[in-house]
C-alpha cells in the first residue's frame, strides 16, 4: 500500500481533525471501538479494518463538509451504506474517516407518470419498493440484500431480475456526487436519452467509492406487472438445467428471472430455508411478469423445454406469500451455506461468462472444485452467463484460506479466458484488483488517471480497485478550504 501516510500518522490526523468535526456533527460522530469496528468490515470475507472515526451523514452539505476538512488534511475517506458489500469495499485499508450515508434515507420525489424517482443514497431497495408500491411502481433490480440504493449504484448491482430488468447501470438516469474535494455535482437529468457531453453518471456508477460520495440517485421506476407467477423445476444433471436456460434464451422467451442451484446449492437450501417438497438436485427458480395470457404462454413454452431436457418436478407458486417463500430460500444461498459447516467464513465468486460459454466455464469450474477438496454451492443468475460459488473454509486454517483463495483466484481468471469477467455485480473492492488489471490490461492505466483527475490526493477510498501507485502530499488541483471558500494556489 502506498498511502503517502502511515496509519498513525493517519490517525493523528484524525484526532486533530475531531473538534471542527464535532462541532459540526455532536453526537452524529463517533469514535467508539463499536462503531468503528462494525464499519470496518461488510459481508464476504472476514477481513476487517476500522477506520479512525465515524461520521453520520444527514445532507449533501454534511457530505460536502466532510470531504473539504478531509481534503486538506490528506486524510482517506471511506463511504458507507448498509455494509452489504461482499468484496472489502467498506474496509478502511489505512484508516481515516467514514462517511455513513444511512441516515440519509428520503425519498426526495416519485413522478408516475414519468416512471421514475430521485432518493437520498441511504433509501434501500425495500425502502423504495414498499413507498410506490401504493401507486402500482415497483424498482426491479435485487441483488438479495436489502442494500441502499447509493452503495447498489457504486457498485453497479445487479442480481436476480437482471435477465429482464438489467443492472444498476441501466436504472440510474443520474447522480448528486460530492467530489473528493468537496464539490457538490449533478450528473444526468431525467430524461431517458441524452447526447450532452461526457457521460459522467456512467462514471461514477460503479466507481466503488474512489471517486466520490453518491449522495442521491435519480432512478427508473417500471409498472408492477399484471401478473407474476413463478415456478421451480429440477433435473438429474446440471448440464441439462443449463440447457434449458440457453435454449428460452435463444428463441426469446421472456423470463423476469432465472436462476440455476446446483445439487450441493439445493441441498444447503433445503436444510436451512426448510424446502422439504424438494430434492437435493440442479434446480432452476424461474419467475414471469405480464398479462395473463402472456404469462401462460411462457410457462407453456418453459415446460416443453424442461421436459425435453428430463426436467420434472414443476412446483408453480403464484401466491405473494408463495412466491416470496421461494425466494427467500435463493436468497439465503449464503446463510445456508455457513450454516453447512458452523464457524465457518466463505469466500463468494462472481464469474460472469458470454452465455455460450457458460455450460463450458461451469463445468470446468465444477471440476476444479472437486480438485480442491473444498465445499463450494454454485448458483447462479444463469440467464446473465453469471455464476457465483460460495467457498466454504475454516478461516482459523491457513492451508483452507489458501486454498479458498486460490480456487477463488482460478474463477476469476477462467471467466476472462472464456471472453467474460472477473466480477459480473459485486465489484472489485479490495479482493480483485490484479484480476481488474489482467481483464483490462492498459485500460487500467486510463482508470487511474481519472481517479488522480479527480481524486489528486487519493484519500477516496484507497487500496481499492486500482493498483496503488506512489503519492506525495501535495496541494490540491481544485484548492478549498472546509468551509468551501477558494483558497489562492501558491
Amino acid at each position: 500500500m502506498n498511502f503517502p501516510k502511515s496509519r498513525d500518522e493517519i490517525a493523528r490526523d484524525v484526532l486533530a481533525l475531531l473538534p471542527r468535526l464535532r462541532e459540526r456533527f455532536g453526537d452524529r460522530l463517533s469514535t467508539s471501538g463499536a462503531v468503528r469496528e462494525q464499519h470496518g468490515h461488510g459481508e464476504g470475507v472476514p477481513d476487517s479494518a476500522p477506520p479512525d472515526a465515524v461520521v453520520f451523514a444527514l445532507t449533501n452539505e454534511d457530505v460536502a463538509f466532510v470531504a473539504r476538512t478531509c481534503f486538506d488534511a490528506q486524510v482517506p475517506m471511506i463511504p458507507f451504506g448498509t455494509g452489504t458489500s461482499l468484496e472489502g469495499h467498506v474496509v478502511a485499508v489505512h484508516g481515516g474517516v467514514c462517511v455513513d450515508l444511512s441516515r440519509m434515507n428520503a425519498i426526495l420525489e416519485v413522478d408516475a407518470d414519468a416512471l421514475d424517482c430521485r432518493v437520498q443514497a441511504g433509501v434501500t431497495r425495500e425502502e423504495l419498493n414498499a413507498h410506490v408500491r401504493a401507486q402500482g411502481l415497483f424498482f426491479p433490480i435485487d441483488p438479495g440484500a436489502n442494500a441502499s440504493l447509493g452503495g447498489m449504484a457504486s457498485t453497479r448491482a445487479s442480481g436476480t431480475a437482471a435477465v429482464r430488468y438489467g443492472t444498476m447501470g441501466d436504472a440510474v438516469l443520474g447522480l448528486t456526487v460530492v467530489t473528493a474535494d468537496g464539490r457538490t455535482v449533478r450528473t444526468g437529468t431525467r430524461a431517458r436519452k441524452s447526447a450532452a457531453g461526457l457521460d459522467l453518471t456512467r462514471l461514477f456508477v460503479g466507481s466503488e467509492g474512489i471517486l466520490g460520495f453518491i449522495t442521491e440517485v435519480q432512478l427508473r421506476l417500471w409498472g408492477l406487472p399484471e401478473m407474476v407467477q413463478a415456478a421451480v423445476c429440477q433435473f438429474p444433471e446440471l448440464e441439462s438445467a443449463i440447457s434449458v436456460v440457453i435454449g428460452a434464451l435463444q428463441i426469446g422467451v421472456p423470463v423476469a428471472r432465472i436462476e440455476l442451484l446446483d445439487e450441493v446449492q439445493m441441498d444447503a437450501c433445503k436444510r436451512y430455508s426448510k424446502l422439504d417438497e424438494f430434492e437435493a438436485l440442479p434446480t432452476l427458480f424461474i419467475e414471469f411478469h405480464g398479462s395473463p395470457a402472456a404469462v401462460r404462454e411462457q410457462v407453456a413454452t418453459m415446460q416443453s423445454l424442461a421436459e425435453e431436457s428430463g426436467g420434472s418436478g414443476f412446483a408453480w407458486a403464484e401466491r405473494p406469500e408463495d412466491r416470496t417463500r421461494l425466494w427467500k430460500a435463493r436468497h439465503e444461498c449464503y446463510h445456508a451455506n455457513l450454516a453447512l459447516r458452523p464457524g465457518s467464513a466463505l469466500i463468494g465468486t462472481d464469474a460472469c461468462v458470454p452465455i455460450s460459454n457458460f455450460v463450458a466455464c461451469v463445468m470446468e469450474t465444477r471440476e476444479d472444485v472437486r480438485a480442491s477438496g473444498l465445499t463450494a454451492p454454485l448458483v447462479g443468475h444463469a440467464g446473465d452467463g453469471n455464476f457465483h460459488l460460495g467457498i466454504v473454509f475454516d478461516p482459523a486454517s491457513p492451508d483452507e484460506r489458501a486454498r479458498a483463495d486460490a480456487l477463488a483466484e482460478r474463477v476469476s481468471m477462467r471467466a476472462i479466458q472464456y471472453g467474460g469477467t472477473c466480477t459480473g455485480e459485486h465489484g472489485i473492492g479490495l479482493h480483485r484488483i490484479h484480476q481488474l488489471a489482467s481483464e483490462h490490461a492498459e485500460g487500467v492505466v486510463l482508470m487511474r488517471a481519472l481517479k488522480d483527475a479527480l481524486d489528486p490526493r487519493g484519500i477516496m477510498n484507497p487500496g481499492k480497485m486500482l493498483p496503488e501507485v506512489p503519492r506525495t502530499v501535495g496541494a490540491p488541483s481544485c484548492p478549498m478550504n472546509a468551509d468551501g471558500q477558494q483558497m489562492p494556489r501558491k
